[in-house]
């Protein structure tokens, strides 16, 4: 028998005693990654923008070192060189995946389970703002959209032909108190779950925390000092298959701009029939622009990075789960917050599920997640990795017990909001200034 099939999973009494007062501080999920084509390969960390450039994110970080050929740490007992295993030391890392993206992930993959009609997943209350667009309706929900439902694509949304503000329903949600979350919670939980702030109300705005935040981390190999700034740089280019190069006329530009002028952004438009028009009648213009010919390759600064070691970690907070009250009866609050850390198992699941990041950052599982609940004074319960199967019954079972304290009722209910043409009409795909 292997040591996870050794293991329990986590169970709703272990939520339940847990979410009462003074209970475990939180739950983690810890896994050792690499990169698919083996140690020698380089993975492209998340990229920010700083000022003009386009930069990774690197950080020291305190890193106890895993022993070799073991999973995870042993205990005291287990181990003569128990001292040895526990030390580290700082260490440069580099952001692979960014704590807002770990969740965006988590949230989709919900989403994902949804369209798939998972029992569990399509049972999760839902607020969802619908566009009438030219090519369909067109719908966006309280997990895809930043701010959850008191995102502005919500404000500015409409219901019955009225703004969405003078909905009583809706006032009801932005009306939550510390005191008493049931109205979040019944119809658009991901905000008490995922964090939520209703930012551009005058007063008494909603403001919650994440419960639940997750990250990946890559050891930088080289740990000599600036090594953070020589990263291998990545190669660009564009093959044109018809012409290495489009040079044309301004007259010719104009008409190609014409054509094509209900699919290309207005910046776009505007810069090519300057372009044109400034341009001297027998001048050739560049088509690269608009997509033509070749670019020849081209390092960028950004490219890749080599790890010693990669890192994914899970937080589910009980804590702050224990902040959040349903009204004045302990049993329902303490039930309502198992239905969220049961949603909060659910989402750590179904993330670690896929392991899709990005382009050229293609990872795998180099051991088996490390599940802990911590019980407080330094002890702590270890349980097998989660499974989106056990993950489901453990939600579906969260969901029953909060119906019978009467303090929740999931069915699917979604929260219906018409989508604001103005802010469709206004859209463009092109960045922000």
């Amino acid at each position: 028998m292997s040591q996870n099939e050794s293991q329990t999973t986590i169970t709703l009494a272990d939520l339940i005693d847990n979410l009462k007062l003074g209970g475990g501080s939180v739950i983690t999920s810890i896994t050792e990654l690499e990169p698919a084509a083996g140690p020698h390969a380089s993975v492209a960390p998340a990229k920010f923008v700083d000022g003009s450039k386009s930069v990774f994110a690197y950080e020291t970080r305190y890193i106890v070192e895993k022993p070799e050929g073991q999973d995870a740490p042993k205990k005291e007992e287990e181990s003569k060189d128990a001292e040895k295993v526990v030390k580290g030391k700082s260490q440069k890392v580099v952001l692979i995946d960014s704590k807002q993206s770990e969740l965006n992930r988590a949230e989709a993959a919900i989403e994902q389970g949804r369209q798939y009609g998972d029992e569990a997943a399509i049972k999760i209350p839902r607020a969802v703002v619908t566009y009438q667009t030219e090519n369909g309706p067109v719908e966006y929900t309280d997990m895809e959209l930043s701010h959850r439902v008191f995102d502005g694509h919500f404000r500015a949304g409409r219901i019955d032909g009225k703004p969405i503000t003078e909905n009583d329903q809706y006032r009801a949600l932005r009306n939550c108190t510390p005191a008493d979350m049931s109205a979040l919670l019944n119809t658009a939980p991901a905000a008490l779950l995922f964090g939520a702030w209703d930012s551009t109300r005058k007063s008494n705005q909603v403001r919650l925390r994440s419960a639940l935040v997750g990250e990946i981390i890559g050891v930088l190999a080289d740990q000599e000092p600036g090594a953070e700034h020589r990263q291998a740089r990545r190669g660009g280019a564009r093959v044109d298959a018809v012409a290495a190069s489009v040079q044309l006329t301004p007259k010719d530009m104009e008409s190609l701009v014409n054509d094509q002028e209900a699919e290309l952004s207005a910046k776009n438009v505007a810069a090519r029939r300057k372009e044109a028009k400034t341009a001297k009648a027998d001048a050739r213009i560049s088509a690269s622009t608009l997509g033509l010919g070749s670019i020849p390759p081209v390092l960028e600064e950004t490219g890749a990075v080599a790890c010693r070691r990669i890192i994914r970690s899970w937080v589910l907070s009980l804590a702050t789960l224990r902040q959040l009250r349903f009204g004045q009866d302990e049993t329902k609050n303490v039930a309502a917050r198992a239905l969220l850390a049961a949603l909060g198992l659910n989402a750590i699941a179904r993330a670690e599920r896929e392991l899709y990041i990005r382009a050229n950052c293609d990872l795998i599982e180099s051991s088996a997640p490390v599940v802990t609940l911590d019980q407080r004074f330094g002890e702590k319960k270890p349980f097998a990795p989660l499974t989106v199967e056990q993950a489901d019954q453990l939600l579906l079972e969260a969901i029953e017990n909060a119906k019978k304290a009467g303090v929740a009722d999931w069915n699917g209910q979604t929260f219906n909001v018409e989508g604001n043409l103005t802010i469709i009409k206004n859209a463009t795909a092109e960045d922000a200034e």
